[in-house]
């Protein structure tokens, strides 16, 4: 995988109430490592676990947030994080939320990125931050180390928390336009698979098996079913304080807070048709329009 391919290059760090991307500065790669990639509220945790259960199952004991760490989270401290993820025996599955281009890329990694509209991104990202409570909040800007200002709590309903988040581009986390524009750039590299929330929707074993495939996972035909069964959204909900952080302790509600409805096109309950026409301008004018149309629809990249 190296020949004359332009690699991306680490060009930044992102710091905040949640980031802190220097870690990446110091992970000592692995030949087999997979890096699951999103902006938030994507799937993340969906893919987290079907990667798992493929790699090391099918099991129901598996608690994916011990074994596949989000590492640019400020949340514990790289001094704490880091050296418990080089100690993992096991083949790694890593979590980041940065751009591309503050991340370190590595050829010998294999990257899965997962993709979801951004309006169905923002209502998920709101029952996340509305529903946090005093322990979350202590955790994401108390933790020593932390660059700008902390993060409060939502203010107005999830209509008013769209327009900031499109007007603020990402506002009160973090810029969203960008995340995706970084990846979709390198989307044609060997060691990238594009991953879209809906396809997983509509066909989640056809993805699986694609995910397996790109990643060189063999397929058990004899605990396929079992294997399918724990990946499921709806497993992952009735079992959801085995998926949540900490079990989910961070949040009003417990872990099924944290793995909420897995559900598209609330938003259109809500938006006025002046606001799906804003978003899906902006979203042309940010990604242009073939990562516009991916974005908003999934499909073939």
């Amino acid at each position: 995988m190296t020949g004359k391919i332009s690699w991306p290059e680490k060009t930044r760090e992102m710091h905040n109430h949640h980031f802190d991307s220097t870690i990446w500065n110091e992970l000592g790669f692995r030949d087999d490592d997979v890096v699951i990639a999103t902006y938030a509220k994507s799937g993340t945790t969906w893919v987290q676990q079907i990667t798992a259960q493929m790699l090391f199952g099918p099991d129901p004991d598996f608690e994916v947030a011990g074994i596949s760490p989000w590492l640019d989270l400020r949340v514990p401290p790289k001094e704490v994080k880091l050296p418990e993820v080089e100690a993992q025996t096991h083949r790694r599955v890593l979590k980041t939320h940065l751009p591309l281009d503050a991340l370190v890329f590595s050829p010998r990694a294999r990257y899965v990125y997962v993709g979801r509209d951004g309006r169905d991104v923002l209502w998920s990202l709101y029952n996340h931050h509305a529903k946090a409570n005093q322990f979350w909040y202590e955790a994401v800007n108390d933790t020593p180390g932390r660059v700008g200002p902390p993060i409060e709590p939502p203010t107005g309903d999830v209509h008013r928390y769209f327009r900031e988040w499109l007007e603020g581009d990402g506002y009160p986390f973090w810029p969203f336009w960008e995340n995706v524009r970084s990846w979709w750039g390198f989307r044609g590299l060997p060691n990238v698979m594009f991953l879209h929330f809906d396809d997983l929707k509509r066909d989640m074993q056809g993805e699986m098996r694609r995910v397996a495939s790109f990643l060189d996972i063999p397929i058990d035909g004899t605990r396929w079913e079992e294997t399918v069964e724990y990946s499921s959204f709806d497993w992952m909900k009735r079992h959801a304080e085995k998926s949540a952080p900490l079990g989910g302790i961070a949040w009003e509600g417990g872990a099924r807070t944290f793995i909420n409805q897995g559900t598209n096109g609330r938003w259109k309950e809500v938006l006025t048709p002046e606001d799906v026409a804003g978003y899906e301008a902006r979203a042309v004018q940010e990604l242009g329009p073939e990562c516009a149309r991916w974005l908003a629809t999934g499909g073939e990249v």
